[in-house]
């Protein structure tokens, strides 16, 4: 089962946060569900919008928190010149931590969000308890490059980014032409090759928990990247989602939430019968 059943607490609490950034007080826009134990989800290169359905099923299923934050930049948010990294966001999403005052937070970032959840847990803030890399990007891989997505027609983009491209969601009608603000925003944290030479290495300092979920038909970063990423944390664990592209959140959201749940510990509610 892969849809996302109709039963979903359908409206969470949108806010805007103000936190540190390089230039002073930045505003962070964040949709909230309820819930005890905080996940904070970070969205990729499409958006928060890739990740709504999944904060959804994941607040319903596990009673959590779940905080779906946009990065500064995307959907029309500001981004000051100055917030020029992945390691500059990151270090405004611990600031957010601090600001809600969160505690053993679970990070989950998928694609550019899992660099980020990456970089956020290597800041070793005490406020993260364990970090899930869902088929990221960020580290350098001999022979297995992150594929250039970059002019790419949606129809070759689905083809890579699902197992089954008629899962991909229809894109937005009345979209404009022109280069995308979203991607401007992406390629400033992250540069034109998507990846610091630096990060496999700084990985292996990881303190936290870590775990790397990935689809085995993504065809943005391969399996094989997927494990490198893995072991590069110390005692990672790595998991393969059969079935199940670039974006599992989207495509197999229930095998996404069953081995997510599984890994930290949470267990899910039980449905009512009837």
């Amino acid at each position: 089962m892969t849809a996302i059943p109709p039963d979903l607490p359908r409206h969470p609490r949108a806010s805007t946060v103000r936190v540190t950034g390089p230039s002073g007080q930045l505003p962070l826009t964040v949709m909230e569900y309820d819930g005890t134990r905080p996940f904070v989800l970070l969205h990729g290169g499409g958006g928060a919008a890739t990740m709504a359905g999944f904060a959804a099923l994941l607040a319903d299923r596990a009673h959590a928190r779940v905080l779906l934050p946009t990065h500064p930049g995307f959907m029309g948010t500001p981004r000051p010149e100055t917030l020029a990294s992945t390691r500059d966001l990151a270090r405004c999403y611990v600031g957010l931590f601090d600001e809600l005052d969160l505690t053993d937070v679970i990070v989950v970032g998928n694609s550019f969000g899992g660099w980020l959840a990456a970089e956020i847990a290597l800041l070793g803030s005490p406020r993260v308890g364990e970090v899930v890399v869902v088929d990221g990007v960020g580290i350098q891989v001999n022979g297995h490059p992150v594929t250039n997505v970059r002019g790419l027609a949606p129809q070759e983009l689905q083809k890579l980014s699902f197992h089954d491209p008629s899962r991909a969601p229809r894109p937005p009608g009345g979209a404009g032409s022109g280069p995308s603000p979203d991607l401007a925003a992406l390629l400033a944290y992250t540069g034109p090759d998507m990846a610091d030479p630096t990060l496999a290495g700084r990985l292996g300092t990881l303190a936290v928990r870590a775990h790397v979920i990935w689809g085995e038909s993504d065809g943005i970063v391969d399996t094989t990247f997927g494990k490198a990423f893995a072991d590069a944390m110390p005692n990672a664990s790595f998991t393969v989602l059969p079935g199940t592209g670039h974006l599992p959140q989207v495509e197999t959201p229930e095998d996404l939430l069953a081995a997510l749940l599984d890994l930290v510990g949470v267990s899910p509610r039980a449905r009512l019968a009837g």
